[in-house]
């Protein structure tokens, strides 16, 4: 306290020297030019983490998978789906980047609140389209507005792609997608206000080796602030490692539930049709095996054990002695 409280003195001394105008004039301080400063726009402030879009990414890249695996199978054609880019913006500026005409989904996903945006664009649609009727997959020589069946077609197409994020979004909640609405104008959607900030996903799309299209996955901030705290990195392994032990609990199940055909060789012998034709209950028929030679036991049709044959009770039975030569090798 003695370094904090002036004394008598020192207090008569200040005020000595402020009426003769003797105090000395603080020096100004000094502004350092270097220092560093980070600018922020409070009309777009960063509600993602670098963590959360990081893992919204690795989440989607295995949406990417999927939907090539199926869209490959169910058009019977060469189709490749991969993340491009991810960010966050506000609703107004991924409208305004969306080109039209373009083909705009809502959609929900129960049990997430309130509804998100999938646009899909003519380059990556018009192909599929022309699959579906049996085409090449070629685009028209003009962009221009879907008709009514097309659209229907879309339909289809678009629900089948929103089913395959129930498989991809399983690790962070079980959800169900559900369309809401589709329309072709984008500027008719206002999902949102305008400076409400989006999470948006864009996915490079390639029908065959020269038709290049893009998808655009729209997850406004308040649509997925329920389960954001499940986009980070420890929570996922976590989720990862419990996932990992009841996957093996589960396989170790059914591969013990699993049917296997097992057969055992006791020997072999070559007999003439007549003698075989004359065989009756109690006969005996001489082996090419020793009795004291293992037996051969076969999995499947494969050989993998060696065996000796006996008794359990009054049922007979054999006893494994060990692994077949053959199954060594394939070890």
């Amino acid at each position: 306290m003695s370094k904090e409280v002036l004394s008598q003195g020192e207090i008569d001394s200040l005020l000595a020297a402020l009426l003769s105008g003797s105090v000395p004039e603080e020096e100004p301080v000094e502004i350092k030019e270097n220092k560093k400063l980070k600018v922020y726009d409070f009309r777009r402030p960063n509600k993602f983490t670098k963590e959360q879009l990081r893992t919204l990414q690795v989440l989607h890249e295995g949406y990417a998978r999927l939907l090539s695996n199926f869209l490959s199978g169910y058009l019977r054609t060469n189709i490749s789906i991969e993340v491009a880019s991810i960010g966050q913006f506000t609703y107004e500026e991924f409208v305004n980047s969306v080109p039209s005409p373009t083909v705009m989904t809502i959609f929900s996903l129960s049990p997430l609140k309130g509804n998100a945006l999938m646009e899909t664009n003519p380059q990556f649609l018009f192909p599929i389209i022309d699959l579906q009727f049996g085409g090449p997959g070629e685009m028209p020589l003009k962009v221009r507005e879907l008709t009514d069946i097309e659209l229907s077609v879309c339909n289809r197409i678009i629900k089948r792609l929103l089913d395959h994020l129930t498989i991809s979004w399983k690790d962070i909640a079980a959800v169900t997608p559900r369309i809401e609405s589709i329309d072709a104008n984008p500027h008719l959607h206002q999902l949102m206000s305008p400076n409400d900030i989006v999470a948006v996903i864009t996915f490079s799309t390639g029908v065959g080796e020269e038709v290049r299209g893009l998808i655009n996955l729209c997850l406004p901030f308040n649509f997925l602030d329920p389960v954001l705290s499940r986009f980070s990195a420890t929570n996922q392994f976590m989720r990862d490692n419990e996932q990992n032990e009841t996957d093996i609990k589960a396989l170790e199940f059914w591969l013990g539930e699993a049917d296997v055909e097992l057969a055992v060789n006791v020997g072999q012998n070559e007999i003439s049709v007549k003698d075989f034709l004359q065989l009756q209950v109690g006969d005996v028929l001489p082996l090419n095996r020793n009795f004291n030679q293992d037996l051969d036991v076969y999995i499947n049709d494969e050989l993998k054990y060696k065996a000796q044959v006996g008794t359990v009770g009054q049922t007979l039975a054999i006893q494994v002695t060990s692994l077949a030569e053959e199954a060594w090798e394939i070890v």
